[in-house]
């Protein structure tokens, strides 16, 4: 079933819920680990720490993804391309099934959907009363002050034998949104696979492939100017 715009408004600003998540766990990402050993054998809490110390040289991602919004009976399935960089900089652009744009410039979000010809504008200070803490992002951020505990999840779903899949529960599940996080790590760190359980059960599935590390992206790709009649509708 087509959602409405309402619902399509609504989902758009709650999958934000994730995304300090989401840029944390893609921070993680990059480096081969030196040695013989793969990260799929380490000790869990020495995995958690190579995995932190990957992402030293990261500036900025990009990379294809796939979002399943899973709630009861209801499934929605989108994808297009994201970009994270630091500064709490980032930008999804939907195209499948529709396009739509998720935008942070550092100081603002924006959420435009073209086909309601409509902008939703807040602050990153209002945004952050929304669980999107974007200073998270590509952010020199210890994971244990973010998560009470991890586990090895290789259980959680099928994935490729060498990969790692990791669970993480968050201090602060009910303030966050979620109560756990999954994720997949190839053997090169990258990660294939975040799936985010919401505290209503309710499931966010991101899966990524072609990430770019560091790519050189334009100060351009973090501003946006709606066309002239869009709706502009500021959150607070």
């Amino acid at each position: 079933n087509k959602a409405s715009g309402h619902d399509q408004n609504e989902d758009g600003f709650r999958a934000l819920k994730l995304l300090a998540v989401l840029g944390i766990a893609l921070a993680m990402l990059p480096a081969l680990l030196g040695g013989a050993t793969s990260p799929a054998q380490l000790p869990l809490d020495e995995f958690i720490k190579e995995v932190q110390k990957s992402y030293h040289d990261v500036r900025a991602l990009r990379a294809d993804f796939t979002q399943t919004y899973e709630s009861g009976s209801r499934t929605r399935v989108e994808s297009g391309t994201v970009v994270f960089a630091r500064g709490g900089r980032m930008r999804w652009d939907y195209r499948e099934p529709g396009k739509k744009i998720f935008l942070s410039n550092g100081k603002e979000v924006l959420l435009y959907l073209p086909a309601e010809n409509q902008l939703n504008r807040s602050s990153l200070k209002a945004s952050e009363d929304f669980r999107v803490p974007f200073r998270l992002l590509l952010s020199r951020v210890d994971l244990r002050k973010v998560f009470s505990k991890f586990e090895d999840a290789g259980e959680a779903f099928k994935h490729d034998p060498g990969d790692r899949v990791i669970r993480a529960y968050p201090k602060q599940g009910e303030k966050a949104g979620y109560n756990r996080v999954v994720i997949e790590f190839n053997p090169q760190l990258d990660i294939r696979r975040l799936e985010l359980v919401y505290t209503d059960n309710s499931v966010m599935t991101f899966t990524f492939e072609h990430i770019d590390r560091n790519p050189r992206l334009s100060a351009s790709l973090f501003q946006f100017t709606p066309p002239p009649g869009t709706e502009v509708i500021a959150q607070h």
